[in-house]
């Protein structure tokens, strides 16, 4: 199906949709404030200088189905569809200025008003999770009159093209993401990209709007953690480039969806010791490496958020089930779950612990060294039935993914109790008291 589209600010991504969309066999008519953009495309001529955009632009305004305009009201009227791109560009605070997509939310609003039909508005522009629902929203409505979901729909798909191969991420994204309001608003967005061969993903507009600055960060981080190792490589006289290739072939956990899922803190005796043995080395050979080497105290805050999150309670008997430092393992080197339990029981707290997989008469070696040196008291906190700690806690620390340990917690949890889940895993609705997560 072929819609009527109507594009707000014709920058970047308004240009190269615009172009794309007219292509596809679509109706499109640009909006812009700037007369120049707007004669500039008139003429065939891109706006934009890019490999493949004028020869794009040319082809779309010559197809017939490209007009230009300056009049809101005129371009709601003979559309179906609106997508907004107008710039979000950065305050001097690093806030964003919304300013721009206000004022053509106002405009639309305005000439929704007077409009019977059914039309879609899709924000492209990069704004903060909430600004669609909490500001976009509220002056959409105000201004038409009308209400979302039932005389108008809105929605937020986040665009993910790169400067310089545009086209190619237009027909080629890595999937195709759209929050609404409703299925009725999404629909014609899934018309419109169907044909691409990816994804096509339905989501909340909140979490549409923080996939684009996830990604966008994601990136920058990449970029980063690489320019740090090739720092630190070329000051210990190592090929960046070699390791990085290989570092990269590696698809199962470094290249991968792999430890990409909010969670508790990590720890053990690999992660926390190579990372102080890496920021060592760069520190005896004078290399700055800034991000590295926030990566220790940043798992800190995370784990100092679970403590502050129980004491904030102000219950004083709590029991943690889970101790070592991931499932399925009874090493409790470097776990941040006896880092949390010493911080508890100085405070005071009245501390009970299970863990299936840790008995203390069985651990030996290093692993038995670091109780003995480091936390020798911890077996007296220890218990041997799951039931025991539970039923005695008036908060339940939910520390490892274990699922027998998960299930008793469903079936002998009371409705007076408070339940941290650090996992992720805990179904909240089979809790029977209240249900706390540790950043969702």
């Amino acid at each position: 199906m072929k819609y009527g589209i109507s594009i707000f600010g014709l920058g970047y991504v308004g240009t190269v949709s615009l172009g794309c969309l007219a292509l596809e066999g679509h109706r499109v008519i640009g909006v812009d404030i700037d007369p120049n953009k707007l004669d500039f495309i008139r003429k065939g001529i891109s706006p934009i200088i890019e490999e493949g955009v004028s020869e794009l632009i040319a082809g779309a305004v010559s197809s017939g189905r490209v007009e230009l305009t300056e009049d809101v009201l005129d371009a709601i009227r003979r559309t179906e569809v609106s997508f907004v791109c107008v710039g979000t560009p950065a305050n001097s605070n690093g806030s964003q200025d919304l300013g721009a997509i206000k004022r053509v939310a106002t405009q639309i609003g305005g000439a929704l008003r007077g409009k019977s039909d059914y039309h879609v508005i899709v924000i492209r522009s990069t704004v903060p999770p909430g600004t669609t629902e909490d500001v976009i929203k509220v002056i959409l409505e105000e201004e038409s009159k009308k209400k979302v979901g039932e005389h108008f729909g809105l929605c937020f798909q986040p665009e993910f093209l790169r400067e310089g191969s545009s086209i190619k991420d237009y027909n080629n994204p890595p999937f195709t993401v759209v929050g609404g309001d409703s299925e009725r608003s999404i629909e014609p967005i899934r018309q419109i990209f169907g044909h691409l061969t990816s994804d096509f993903v339905s989501t909340s507009i909140r979490g549409a709007e923080m996939l684009k600055y996830c990604s966008n960060v994601f990136h920058a981080l990449k970029i980063t953690f690489a320019n740090e190792i090739g720092r630190l490589c070329q000051a210990l006289d190592v090929n960046p480039y070699e390791v990085m290739n290989l570092f990269c072939r590696d698809t199962h956990l470094n290249i991968s969806a792999a430890y990409l899922k909010p969670g508790f803190a990590f720890g053990g005796s690999c992660l926390p010791k190579d990372l102080q043995a890496l920021l060592y080395l760069a520190k005896t050979r004078d290399v700055d490496v800034p991000m590295l080497s926030h990566v220790l105290p940043s798992n800190s805050i995370h784990v100092d958020r679970a403590i502050n999150m129980v004491l904030d309670l102000g219950k004083r008997s709590v029991g943690m089930l889970g101790l070592s430092f991931k499932s399925g393992t009874d090493d409790l080197r470097n776990s941040p779950l006896v880092v949390m339990a010493e911080h508890l029981i100085g405070k005071g707290m009245n501390l009970k612990i299970f863990d299936s997989e840790v008995n203390l008469s069985r651990i030996s070696g290093a692993n038995r060294r670091y109780i003995e040196t480091t936390i020798p008291h911890i077996g007296s906190l220890m218990k041997d039935r799951c039931e025991d700690v539970i039923e005695e806690s008036e908060v339940v620390v939910v520390g490892l993914p274990d699922k027998e340990t998960i299930k008793i917690l469903y079936s002998r949890g009371r409705s007076d109790q408070a339940v941290l889940d650090l996992v992720g895993t805990v179904d909240k609705s089979k809790i029977a008291g209240k249900y706390y997560g540790l950043c969702w």
